[in-house]
């Protein structure tokens, strides 16, 4: 956005709000908020207002049983006091996105205020990604700024359609977009090597298009999570009552004996239960040799230290997925082990990318976010960017 002239001028700009809340509505993860306040703050220090629009949840698959929006649980009112205090100054809030009172405020605000509208999931040319919702969130500015890289892979109506709105010169990405867009290169184009990907998570079929790039561009590719078992099973193993994709095994084959590119290490072995839950049995199996009535959970102690030889060794490190069910205590060793491994790295001279709504949760709940290169604030998007897709927001504003 660096080459646009703000001054006196309102802007329209897309950021990623939808942030978790708790049964009190209150905010337990502010990062989307703070990543964005930079981008507008700038704009604001450039004699520009600012129109902030998001959106929060899915409301329109989540209706009231007489079929209303559920207003009080989606509302983005939620966000002004945590959004008012991280810029310093008030924030005003329309409850609406494209009516009168819109379009009003839009023609009456003064240089360095801000306003935010409401969720623009409220209606359903949103997701749809309709014209005339956009022309008329367009007309609400004189330039469009894109900051919300969470919702990029959308083609939406505030996060792509209304680009066509603007001309070249009168739209941009804002400091977060641009950020993530030139960290994931760090990762996809020449990266410094040996490049490890870390891929964790519960299926193999949420990430198939990730693993098949990363087989061509990767050096290592360690697989940790429920996702392992397929891959074991593929090896010909037995997983006791482990998670697994039948109709993926002939894919976890496929990417074991391509034979080209990337080194797959799968967990030695593995922390077993006997039941789904942090009170039940536990016991250490080889991956290979996991016994009926049990379930791997977690890598076992042996894995934890073959994945760490791995990743201090690497110089360029992606980390997408915990390692087992972190959120329980007894099996959140191998999540852990392999967040302070990256962190241990990292300060060695890698550049690690952490992606991903689990393994971001890990290394802040761990207080390590700050020891890693970067983390990602968008999941999806993050995803399909690794995977070579075009991003629908990004191309919107380069095009």
């Amino acid at each position: 956005m660096n080459h646009i002239d703000f001054k006196g001028k309102t802007v329209i700009m897309r950021v990623d709000f939808n942030v978790p809340l708790d049964d009190n509505f209150k905010i337990t993860d502010d990062t989307r908020i703070t990543s964005a306040i930079p981008t507008i703050k700038a704009i604001l220090e450039k004699g520009a207002s600012v129109i902030l629009m998001s959106h929060l949840g899915r409301p329109l698959k989540k209706l009231k049983e007489d079929g209303s929006i559920n207003v009080k649980k989606f509302t983005l009112k939620h966000i002004i006091p945590v959004l008012s205090e991280h810029l310093g100054q008030e924030v005003a809030f329309i409850d609406d996105c494209l009516g009168e009172e819109a379009k009003k405020k839009s023609e009456q605000i003064k240089a360095g205020e801000v306003v935010l509208l409401e969720n623009t999931r409220f209606y359903p040319g949103e997701e749809k990604g309709d014209k005339d919702m956009a022309q008329k969130l367009a007309d609400l500015g004189d330039i469009y700024i894109n900051d919300a890289f969470g919702t990029a892979h959308r083609a939406h109506a505030s996060t792509a359609v209304i680009a066509q709105f603007f001309t070249k010169e009168n739209k941009g990405f804002g400091y977060l977009m641009d950020s993530e867009l030139e960290n994931a290169k760090k990762v996809t184009d020449n990266p410094e090597r040996p490049f490890t990907a870390i891929i964790g998570g519960a299926k193999v079929s949420d990430k198939m298009l990730l693993l098949e790039r990363l087989s061509e561009i990767a050096d290592n590719v360690i697989i940790g999570g429920g996702m392992a078992y397929t891959f074991m099973k593929a090896k010909g193993g037995k997983t006791g009552n482990s998670l697994v994709e039948d109709d993926r095994i002939e894919l976890a084959k496929k990417l074991l004996d391509a034979g080209k590119g990337a080194t797959f290490h799968l967990p030695e072995d593995s922390s077993c239960a006997d039941a789904f839950s942090n009170d039940a049995k536990r016991a250490t199996h080889n991956s290979m040799e996991i016994p009926d009535g049990w379930m791997g959970l977690d890598i076992g102690p042996e894995a934890i230290k073959q994945f760490s030889e791995v990743i201090l060794k690497s110089k360029t490190i992606l980390w997408n997925g915990p390692m087992g069910v972190f959120e329980m205590s007894h099996f959140a060793q191998g999540t852990k082990s392999v967040a302070e491994k990256v962190a241990e790295a990292t300060k060695n001279g890698a550049y690690s990318l952490v992606g991903g709504g689990d393994s971001v949760a890990a290394v802040t709940q761990m207080e390590l976010a700050d020891d890693v290169s970067f983390v990602s604030t968008g999941g999806g998007a993050m995803l399909e960017l690794l995977e070579g897709k075009d991003l629908p927001g990004v191309a919107a504003i380069r095009d």
